[in-house]
């Protein structure tokens, strides 16, 4: 199985808000970052494999990587765009379900995404704080 390519949704003023929500936990907590990223690493390891409970569908195409660090729940919101690309659109942190505004926010994401990849993927570095 082929591994897939993750990147990070970029507003098209260069915003990307996921790289600035992990580089913001990798300054407050960086256990929970380091879950975050070794959580990505799966994601491009095993891409459309991967289940619960590391990740879970949502709905309309959006996914959940599931990071739990003591009694907090960390979400990366995901879709994909083809057979060979992940994009993450979306991080939050969560008590119950994944809120419905959340889900919004990545679905419209994956719409903008979708009509023009080359403008809404994030090519600095993701890991630099």
């Amino acid at each position: 199985m082929p591994s897939i390519h993750v990147v990070f949704y970029q507003e098209q003023e260069g915003d990307a808000p996921v790289v600035e929500w992990l580089r913001e936990l990798n300054a407050t907590n960086f256990k929970a970052f380091d879950k975050c990223r070794a959580a990505i690493a799966r994601l491009a390891l095993l891409g459309h494999e991967l289940r619960r409970p590391e990740a879970d569908y949502l709905r309309h195409g959006i996914y959940e990587l599931r990071v739990r660090l003591g009694s907090v729940n960390y979400r990366l919101l995901y879709f994909f765009h083809g057979q060979t690309v992940s994009v993450i659109a979306h991080g939050l942190t969560k008590e119950a379900a994944v809120p419905a505004t959340d889900i919004k926010r990545a679905l419209a994401r994956k719409s903008v995404f979708t009509a023009n990849p080359a403008v809404h993927t994030f090519k600095g570095e993701i890991y630099d704080a």
